[in-house]
């Protein structure tokens, strides 16, 4: 028998799911490296502007697409137009190929969470330590087998004893972390006299300096791409969350909350970091990506900050942990909700069918750092491993493919009044602010304005500005374009 569709309890409870999804490694790794390589002031600056255009236009859709159908990604888009349906099961693709790999980047997380807390921090400081664990045979494994039965207990719970009970305990202790890191990072006093605030410097402030059309265009593209990660989009978690979300909600002010809470977290996931690896490592600490700044670079400022580093490491790996655990959950639960959908399972035989396949591949990609250990050519020049091809057709490929077909459908097909008319239901604005234009015709000595509502900026957003900007997003990730 079919069981009877969860729902969140209340719409607070909608948001710090969401944004539990929304705040994960992406936020805490991506996010300080592209700020830190693309002009500080500058990439924030176009990513705000993102986030209150393109950001705000693909979670209005998503959600709103998922509580129109109360169905999971694999089958709303069918339900939504008959002949859709396979943009949905792409979009459930993508969290079934991340939600393995990501297992094992929360495996490592893990791994380093429990060493600082048992005060071996100097130890994972180590040149080869990271290197060492992640080529061994079994360690790796094993963390990544207990971080994802961690994340299948949750599932197993439910949508309110799980997910939502879970993210009102996890996402205010990680905000509490993260506000308490970033204000540690500013009173850094580092080495060669540079000082966290030098390092806030390089953050905030624009530069400039020698970038052209190209550079700037760069920015944009980056920007762009970190959106993905940022806010859970074109992946089916926002669609399926959204089938959880009550139909007398608030859904604009949710989308709203979103936002703001992941925009903020983001921001301050740049304090934390940046400052604190400048004022120790300087600009070529900077400029580590991915793993490298995660388990290598900032290793070494804890390191370096003598007795207190090893307090600092700890609190910041459980931050960090508390993060990957959250977003790790919104990826399974995608899964899950579409196999009980489309095939009436229960949630506990979906829960273990996707666990037991996730450990499977999990493992596999374990083993591509030592017995199936190869390097393939990837554009732009770089090489990766199995965990890199995973990650790089799942998000550089699949995800843009999904966000512009969805895009195309609603802007073209079922027309954007459908998700409007969705979000704005219970007689909710669909926003209060817009654009203005201004500009003086000093010969007549006369002011004039052009306005542009949400609404207005929401339409030609998802009929004409986001697809084109999404498809060179796609031109650039297959190395067409650069």
């Amino acid at each position: 028998m079919k069981e009877k569709r969860n729902s969140f309890s209340s719409s607070i409870g909608f948001v710090l799911a969401a944004a539990g999804s929304a705040v994960g490694l992406g936020n805490i790794w991506r996010f300080p490296y592209l700020a830190a390589k693309d002009g500080g002031g500058l990439f924030l600056l176009v990513y705000i502007i993102l986030a209150l255009t393109f950001g705000f236009t693909m979670l209005v859709t998503e959600i709103s697409i998922g509580r129109k159908t109360k169905q999971s990604a694999l089958t709303a888009y069918g339900k939504l137009h008959k002949k859709s349906g396979w943009i949905g099961g792409i979009a459930t693709l993508v969290p079934f190929m991340i939600l393995p790999y990501y297992c094992i980047i929360g495996g490592w997380v893990l791994k380093y969470c429990i060493a600082f807390c048992t005060g071996q921090g100097g130890a994972a400081a180590g040149d080869d330590y990271f290197t060492g664990f992640i080529t061994g045979y079994h360690e790796p494994i094993i963390f990544t087998v207990i971080f994802l039965l961690a994340v299948a207990v949750v599932i197993f719970a439910g949508v309110n004893k799980g997910i939502e009970s879970l993210s009102k305990i996890l996402m205010p202790a990680l905000l509490v972390l993260v506000v308490a890191i970033a204000i540690f990072s500013l009173t850094i006093q580092g080495s060669e006299g540079r000082t966290g605030m030098d390092g806030l410097k390089i953050y905030l402030i624009p530069n400039l300096e020698g970038k052209g059309f190209s550079d700037v265009f760069t920015v944009v593209m980056d920007a762009m791409g970190q959106l993905f990660y940022s806010i859970s989009v074109a992946m089916g978690i926002m669609v399926t969350y959204g089938s959880y979300f009550q139909d007398d909600h608030n859904l604009m002010k949710s989308v709203n909350r979103i936002e703001i809470f992941d925009t903020a977290v983001a921001f301050l996931a740049g304090i934390m970091i940046i400052p604190a690896v400048f004022a120790f490592l300087g600009n070529d600490g900077l400029q580590k990506a991915g793993p490298e700044l995660m388990f290598v670079a900032l290793p070494k400022v804890f390191q370096s900050m003598g007795v207190i580093g090893n307090i600092v490491g700890a609190v910041f790996f459980i931050m960090v942990f508390f993060a990957a655990l959250t977003s790790a959950i919104s990826l399974m639960e995608v899964v899950v909700a579409s196999l009980i959908d489309k095939f009436g399972w229960t949630r506990r035989m979906a829960t273990v069918i996707e666990t037991v396949i996730s450990i499977a591949i999990g493992v596999l990609i374990c083993l591509g750092y030592n017995a199936f250990y190869f390097e393939c050519p990837l554009p732009g020049g770089s090489t990766g491993q199995l965990l890199d091809l995973f990650d790089y057709f799942s998000s550089s490929i699949f995800m843009p493919i999904v966000a512009i077909s969805t895009c195309i459908l609603v802007g073209w097909i079922i027309k954007p009044k459908a998700i409007i008319d969705e979000a704005t239901k219970n007689g909710e604005t669909f926003g209060k602010w817009g654009l203005v234009f201004s500009w003086v015709n000093h010969e007549k000595n006369k002011e004039h304005k052009l306005e542009i509502s949400r609404r207005t900026l929401y339409i030609a957003m998802i009929k004409v500005i986001a697809p084109i900007l999404l498809f060179v997003l796609l031109l650039g990730s297959l190395g067409i374009i650069r």
